[in-house]
């Protein structure tokens, strides 16, 4: 059976059975986040901007800081049919786009920010990151495919990496 692909756009979260593929576009500082239980073949992913919500109320989208969309995502998977033992996790992008003369280090660092936060909430909810494709000073594209379970990672200048 064919892949249907869904394209997620930014701040955007969606767990879906498979087959399919999802794409989220334009990860700078951003982190695109897949979670995925071949076995219940249900996979799902956000497109992450930023590390921590800081208790904002219900007008941001759950799927734009990582410390609400980490756990939203799970706990979708789990509805979907998900086995959380099972749940393995890949990320992209966390790049530092920019390097503004006077900017603060706050604002430059929001791509590792990113990478640290969205790893400590899998952690914390002891889902397994297996790979990962982070850093860098180039923006990414992410395809993931529940046909292999596979992330392609396309880095500007870079070409492909599969993980």
């Amino acid at each position: 059976m064919a892949e249907n692909s869904i394209v997620l756009g930014m701040a955007d979260l969606l767990v879906v059975p498979a087959p399919v593929k999802l794409i989220t576009l334009g990860l700078g500082s951003c982190i695109g986040l897949v979670v995925y239980d071949s076995f219940a073949k249900v996979a799902g992913m956000a497109h992450i901007m930023l590390p921590l919500s800081r208790g904002l109320g219900g007008a941001e989208k759950i799927g734009k800081f990582a410390d609400t969309a980490v756990p939203a995502l799970i706990e979708e998977m789990l509805k979907k049919g998900a086995t959380k033992g099972r749940i393995k996790a890949k990320i992209a992008g966390g790049a530092q786009m920019f390097a503004l003369p006077g900017a603060s280090a706050d604002f430059l660092t929001v791509g590792a920010k990113n990478v640290a936060e969205t790893k400590n909430r899998l952690l914390r909810m002891g889902i397994a990151l297996i790979s990962s494709d982070t850093g860098g000073n180039k923006g990414r594209t992410i395809e993931f495919s529940t046909s292999n379970w596979m992330l392609k990672v396309k880095t500007l200048g870079k070409g492909i990496n599969e993980i």
